[in-house]
């Protein structure tokens, strides 16, 4: 095996990894949402004016199929959509008084998360850092043009439920 598919097997091997171990954390603690419905809240709490173009985008999920979680989310009381007033054409989303409390979870595992792991991060230097940022940019924008030019939609991320 070369090294480009070692650190491809690596990427993967730590993502599952991670996957796993936050996983039953994650369930527990969010019950009743699916992955890409959490997601949307992060998003959402994230970024203001968030629209399904936005969210789509942002996950490589299709349109249709973000608003269908918009859809969910606001039925189950978790966003709110709104238009601004001088544009009654776009719909935009902001987390409910609920779903800002779901989005204060989701964070605090997040951190919890990242202190489980900061030995690691603690014995990596700023030119490692440095050199592994520089990578994972290069190939993710080999990745976005290779998207584009198949005119690929990615629709799947991994759900908890």
């Amino acid at each position: 095996m070369n090294k480009e598919e070692l650190v491809i097997l690596g990427f993967r091997d730590l993502y599952n990894k991670i996957v796993s171990l936050n996983k039953f954390k994650m369930e527990d603690s969010l019950k009743g949402y699916k992955s890409s419905e959490v997601h949307c809240i992060e998003y959402i709490g994230r970024n203001v004016d968030s629209n399904v173009t936005k969210l789509a985008e942002s996950f490589y999920m299709t349109r249709g199929a973000l608003s269908k979680i918009t859809k969910k989310l606001i039925k189950k009381g978790i966003i709110e959509s709104y238009q601004k007033p001088d544009n009654q054409k776009e719909i935009y989303f902001r987390l409910s008084e609920q779903g800002q409390l779901i989005y204060i979870v989701h964070e605090k595992l997040h951190k919890e998360f990242q202190e489980r792991d900061k030995a690691v991060f603690e014995q990596v230097t700023e030119e490692q850092f440095d050199s592994m940022l520089s990578f994972v940019e290069k190939y993710s924008r080999h990745l976005d043009a290779e998207i584009k030019k198949q005119g690929l939609e990615i629709t799947n991320r991994n759900d908890f439920e």
